[in-house]
């Protein structure tokens, strides 16, 4: 089959398009898909550069995010048939492993192999390319926004970092629950987007002073009034942004957290926290509840994900640098 190759780790030269790459084998209990969509993910730039204290098997098929059809079904699973249209959960809680594309081979292939207790089957009307955005970026989001923010009808929501697939995804929850979302990225075309997807303000957050913004549309937080200021900061990037977050937040204010994009050890200010009795609340990755739920809402034409854009699989390397430069507005998909 024809795979993009990890070899070693560092940048995308050391991926390879190989067009002979052996087949994968099925296994009991497992499931061969013919990979109709891939999407790429932040983890995958992590994955390929190489992660401090997580040892991954080289050479490796990346792509965490997969959907297609079944090509070839293991002894063992009853409930996949070939054809099914599936969408796979990549990680594997029930036996505690690492991701699909991570700890195994991945969907940056033509064919990829995975347990059948981790396939969702995508339903009618819901294509494969959106099926593949959803997994990491979506499942993360929904996870962070409504399980764990639990945000509400008329709250005002400051979503950093909104341009990306995690990004533009807690857009579109915070609009469907009802909230007024003030959306930050690092463009004007990104920020024009972001209004047409429904974000009712828009902060270039590369001004030093972005955060006065909110002071001057929201007002400031007074520590004796305890009026001014938002409900939420959805904030996965860190490094610099982290304090202005805190300074931002009411009273009773939430910081939502699922990442740190621009760095994990910003400094801090913890006045903020005990004087405004704030909440920062984490949420790691998602569940398959969550897929499901997102799965229906694309069926139901209520969420439809932002693709930047459709790469084959050949043009991987293209795909890696506009993840790395930060020059896309939603999801890349690959084609194999």
């Amino acid at each position: 089959m024809k795979a993009a190759v990890l070899e070693r780790h560092g940048d995308s030269g050391n991926i390879v398009i190989k067009s002979g790459f052996p087949d994968p084998v099925c296994d009991p209990e497992h499931v061969v898909i013919r990979v109709a969509a891939t999407a790429l993910n932040y983890h995958d730039l992590f994955t390929r550069n190489g992660m401090p204290g997580i040892k991954i098997p080289l050479p490796l098929i990346m792509g965490i995010d997969i959907a297609g059809t079944i090509h070839t079904v293991g002894e063992g699973v009853g409930e996949w048939k070939v054809g099914d249209r599936v969408l796979v959960d990549p990680a594997d809680r029930r036996v505690g492993g690492g991701l699909i594309g991570e700890t195994s081979h991945g969907g940056l292939a033509e064919m990829c192999k995975v347990p059948a207790r981790q396939l969702i089957r995508i339903p009618d009307g819901v294509d494969f390319p959106d099926a593949a955005a959803l997994p990491v970026a979506y499942g993360t989001a929904r996870r962070m926004m409504l399980t764990r923010g639990k945000i509400q009808k008329g709250e005002k929501v400051l979503i950093l970092g909104a341009s990306g697939g995690v990004g533009t995804c807690c857009v579109m929850l915070a609009k469907l629950a009802g909230a007024e979302v003030i959306a930050c990225a690092g463009s004007p075309e990104k920020l024009d987007r972001l209004k047409k997807m429904g974000a009712d303000h828009v902060i270039d957050y590369r001004s030093p002073d972005w955060f006065k913004q909110i002071y001057t549309q929201f007002g400031k937080p007074n520590r004796r009034s305890y009026e001014g200021g938002v409900d939420v900061v959805v904030n996965f990037t860190g490094g610099e942004t982290w304090v202005p977050s805190l300074r931002v937040l009411r009273k009773g204010g939430r910081l939502l957290t699922c990442g740190a994009t621009a760095g994990f050890d910003p400094k801090t200010d913890i006045r903020f926290i005990w004087t405004f009795e704030l909440d920062i609340l984490g949420s790691n990755g998602w569940t398959k509840e969550d897929l499901v739920a997102l799965l229906d809402l694309v069926k139901e034409g209520k969420l439809r994900p932002v693709i930047h854009e459709v790469l084959p699989l050949e043009r991987v390397r293209d795909a890696f640098a506009l993840l790395e430069n930060r020059d896309i507005f939603g999801k890349v998909i690959i084609k194999p």
